[in-house]
């Protein structure tokens, strides 16, 4: 039952991302939470892999986290970043490369502050697993 629900999850991701992209960003919200379109490259495949995050703004870069609906293991995007921290960008029509990096200490602190109030299912999440949701910045390059 739990390889079912990845795989219609998957697939729903898929058409999410599709629809982003054919639109021009214009129909990517996700029960109006702001919604950008993350490119990274698969570190098996090398093959560019796209996924729809909920995002917020800070200082010019972009934040997203790494929740995977509370799954024991981190995404497979940010799996990819880490080896690879590279990025491609969409959110709306501006698309831009970026660099990742993992906030850690007190500015992933005050970043996870602000997160319950972009997105109230992050805090929901993180209280169902045990590991830590990375909370990534994306830095336009």
């Amino acid at each position: 039952m739990r390889h079912l629900r990845a795989r219609v999850l998957k697939a729903g991701f898929k058409a999410h991302a599709t629809l982003y992209e054919r639109s021009g960003g214009l129909l990517g919200a996700w029960m109006g939470l702001p919604m950008l379109l993350l490119t990274v490259t698969g570190r098996k495949s090398g093959e560019a892999r796209s996924t729809p995050l909920v995002y917020f703004e800070d200082c010019g870069r972009y934040v997203v986290v790494g929740s995977d609906g509370a799954a024991r293991r981190d995404p497979q995007w940010w799996k990819n970043l880490q080896v690879d921290p590279r990025a491609r960008v969409r959110v709306g029509r501006r698309t831009f490369d970026a660099v990742a990096s993992l906030a850690e200490g007190e500015e992933r602190a005050r970043l996870w502050e602000r997160c319950g109030s972009v997105n109230p299912m992050w805090p929901r999440y993180q209280a169902r697993t045990e590991r830590q949701l990375p909370v990534v910045i994306l830095t336009p390059v």
